[in-house]
C-alpha cells in the first residue's frame, strides 16, 4: 500500500476521534472548527523568555546579519524558481514532501523515520526561533501550540499582532527572519556534521559495490529486484564502484531488456521510460555505496554512523529546502512580510501593498503549474 494512505487513514481517525471527544478536548487547549484543529499552550512561554535572556545582544545582531541573508536567499530563491519553468514538464522544481510516501514526478524520496523527525527539527527550530526574537523585541507571546489544517500538520507561535504591528520595522523584520534564519543555521549545522562523520567512514569501512536502497513502486525492477541487494554486473558490465554504476544506467533506452547479476542471482529486467526524461531507460531503483567493515572487532556499533549520515542529511535537506521556501516574497510567508516592510520604506501603503499582492498571486501560480506539472 503507498504510504500516503496510512497517512489519510491516520488523520482519518483524528477527525473522527476530535468530533467524539470535541467537548473535552476544549477543556484542555483544543480549537476544532474544521478544516483546523488547534493545539494551545502557554507552558513553553518560559522556556522561550530564559533561551531569549541568555544574550539578548546575540540574538538582536546574529538576526541584523540574518535580515541580510533572508533577503539574499529571497532573491536566490525567487530566481531558482523563476528559472525553472522552460524545463518545469522534465524536472519540476517544486514538489510535496511526505515522508514515506513517493510522490508523482519527484526525484527525491524521504525515507519515513528520517522525515518525520527532520521536519519535526523544522517545525521545532523555526516557530522556536520566531518566539525567542519577539520576547527580544519585547513582543508578548500568547500561546505556542500545533495545528492540523485538514491533513496538513505544523506548529506555530503567536505572537500579540497589535504589538507587532506597532513595532519597528527593524524589529519586525528580526522577527519574520528568524524562523528561516534559524532553519538555514540548522540546516549548515547538520552539514558539518555530516561531513565530519563521511571523513571518518574511511577509518572503518571500505567500499565493496553499489547496493539497492530502494525499490520504487510499480517500476520495471518492482517485484523482480529487492532492497539489500548487492549489484554486481549490468548487462555484463561490472559494478566496481558508484561511478560504473551511475555510467551504465544512463546508458540505456525505454523499452531494453536488461540482465542484473547480484549477490542473490541474476535477474531480467525490462526498462520503462525515465519519468524526468523520457528518452532514458528506467529501471526504478535507488542505489547507493556497499561497505564493509575493516575489522570487526568493534563489533556492529560502527554502523551507526550510516544511520547518523542519513538522519543529518534529511535534516540538511528539509531545513534548508522548508527555510528558503518560506522567505518566497509570497504572503502569508514570512518573506512576503518581509518584502512588505522592505518596500514600505519608499513607498506608501497604497502602493507596496498591491506590488506585493500581485507578486504573491505570480509566484503562487508558478508553484502551483510546477506541482501539477510534477503529477502530470
Amino acid at each position: 500500500m503507498n504510504g500516503i494512505y496510512y497517512y489519510l487513514i491516520a488523520f482519518g481517525v483524528i477527525w473522527i476521534l476530535a468530533a467524539i471527544f470535541h467537548e473535552k478536548l476544549s477543556n484542555h487547549g483544543f480549537e476544532i472548527d474544521f478544516p483546523i484543529i488547534m493545539w494551545k499552550t502557554q507552558r513553553l512561554r518560559g522556556f522561550l523568555t530564559k533561551i531569549s535572556n541568555l544574550s539578548p545582544r546575540f540574538w538582536r545582531w546574529f538576526m541584523n546579519v540574518g535580515i541580510i541573508v533572508a533577503y539574499g536567499a529571497m532573491i536566490f530563491i525567487t530566481g531558482t524558481l523563476l528559472s525553472t519553468l522552460p524545463s518545469v514538464f522534465d524536472t519540476p522544481a517544486v514538489s510535496i514532501v511526505i515522508p514515506g510516501v513517493e510522490m508523482p514526478g519527484s526525484s527525491i524520496y524521504v525515507p519515513f523515520v528520517y522525515g518525520i523527525i527532520a521536519l519535526a527539527t523544522v517545525l521545532i527550530v523555526h516557530e522556536f526561533s520566531h518566539g525567542i526574537q519577539s520576547i527580544g523585541e519585547k513582543i508578548p507571546i500568547k500561546s505556542i501550540g500545533l495545528l492540523l489544517f485538514a491533513v496538513i500538520p505544523g506548529a506555530f507561535v503567536e505572537p500579540d499582532e497589535e504589538k507587532l504591528k506597532s513595532a519597528k520595522k527593524t524589529s519586525r523584520l528580526r522577527v519574520y527572519a528568524a524562523g528561516s534564519i534559524a532553519n538555514i543555521s540548522l540546516a549548515i549545522i547538520a552539514l558539518l556534521l555530516f561531513s565530519l562523520i563521511s571523513a571518518g567512514i574511511p577509518n572503518y569501512f571500505a567500499e565493496d559495490g553499489i547496493e539497492i536502497d530502494r525499490i520504487v513502486s510499480d517500476s520495471p525492477s518492482d517485484g523482480i529486484l529487492k532492497e539489500g541487494m548487492v549489484l554486481q554486473a549490468i548487462d555484463g558490465v561490472k559494478i566496481n564502484d558508484s561511478q560504473s554504476y551511475v555510467d551504465t544506467v544512463g546508458s540505456f533506452k525505454p523499452g531494453d531488456n536488461i540482465s542484473v547479476q547480484t549477490d542473490q542471482g541474476t535477474y531480467s529486467v525490462a526498462l520503462g521510460k525515465n519519468p524526468n526524461n523520457e528518452s532514458v531507460g528506467f529501471f526504478g531503483i535507488q542505489a547507493n555505496k556497499h561497505f564493509k567493515l575493516v575489522d570487526d572487532s568493534l563489533g556492529p556499533l560502527p554502523w551507526v554512523l550510516f544511520e547518523l549520515l542519513d538522519l543529518f542529511q534529511w535534516i540538511f535537506m528539509l531545513n534548508l529546502g522548508i527555510g528558503l521556501f518560506n522567505l518566497l516574497p509570497i504572503k502569508p510567508l514570512d518573506g512576503g512580510y518581509m518584502l512588505q516592510i522592505l518596500l514600505s520604506y519608499k513607498m506608501s501603503e497604497e502602493k507596496y501593498i498591491p506590488i506585493v499582492n500581485a507578486l504573491s498571486v505570480v509566484l503562487a501560480m508558478v508553484i502551483v503549474f510546477s506541482l501539477v506539472a510534477s503529477f502530470i
